[in-house]
């Protein structure tokens, strides 16, 4: 996703000091009723700030997934509470959300998909197809928006996916597990580029992963959860430089091999 000049209507960043995006509060999620639920997650309680690109990272079936879509707004907690920008989050919200498949419209074009998820934001027609060019070129793919959905990858897809979220302007982005059915080399391109988009903007990201490598390379923090129910086994600020340093220059530092390994072994502890 090469950087390039944003034709869409950006907001300023939040200032400093200003309540956080995502708050969770004591939270707890059960599934079921009587002696067959299941408690999901909790109890739980965290918050995010703005700009911050959380991964959650933990064994299956430990609620990562859950509480991304609680912070969606698909789901609502049985306890505790779950605030987006102040308030109950609801579907179609002030987040965009990227899943593990791209659930593009087959029938549109790749601008279309776009341009429906700006009708939906309120943006007027005449504004959509300079807003549709300024998203696909934010992801890398300048010049598509006639194509067919079919016509292009996967990886493809997953970046129109991408740019639909952050269509209306969208603050905070969630994804869960976006690069999990990708190839490897597709896959790390893609981490690379959400990398790159993720510091540029400063969007405030939430990122599912099972990768204990794509925690440490996309994440400037990262919490691992222990098995269900899902509760904070590690809450860890990564610390790696975010701008200024290629990926295999990353990779290679110890900071990135030692936090490897601190977020490794909390998650084979979580999983126990």
């Amino acid at each position: 996703m090469p950087s390039a000049p944003d034709t869409e209507k950006t907001r300023a960043p939040e200032p400093p000091g200003s309540a956080p995006v995502v708050s969770v509060r004591g939270l707890r999620h059960s599934y079921g009723r009587g002696p067959d639920a299941v408690t999901a997650l909790g109890p739980l309680s965290l918050e995010i700030p703005a700009g911050e690109f959380l991964v959650l990272v933990g064994p299956s079936g430990c609620g990562k997934s859950t509480l991304l879509r609680l912070i969606a707004g698909f789901e609502h907690a049985a306890e505790g509470a779950v605030e987006v920008f102040g308030e109950r989050p609801e579907p179609g919200g002030r987040a965009g959300i990227v899943f593990q498949q791209p659930r593009l419209f087959p029938w549109r074009t790749v601008g279309d998909n776009i341009g429906l998820a700006l009708a939906y934001a309120g943006v007027p027609r005449s504004e959509r197809p300079e807003r549709v060019a300024g998203l696909l070129d934010r992801v890398g793919l300048a010049g598509t928006a006639g194509r067919r959905v079919w016509q292009i990858s996967g990886g493809q897809q997953q970046r129109v996916a991408i740019a639909r979220a952050l269509a209306g302007g969208k603050r905070l982005l969630l994804l869960d597990e976006p690069f999990a059915a990708l190839d490897a080399l597709t896959r790390e391109r893609l981490q690379e580029d959400l990398r790159t988009m993720s510091a540029e903007t400063g969007t405030t990201a939430v990122f599912v992963t099972h990768s204990v490598d794509e925690a440490v390379f996309l994440g400037s923090r990262a919490i691992v959860l222990t098995n269900r129910p899902g509760t904070v086994a590690l809450d860890l600020p990564i610390g790696l430089p975010r701008t200024g340093a290629g990926p295999d220059e990353l990779r290679g530092l110890p900071a990135y091999a030692a936090l490897r390994a601190e977020i490794g072994t909390a998650v084979r502890e979580a999983a126990g």
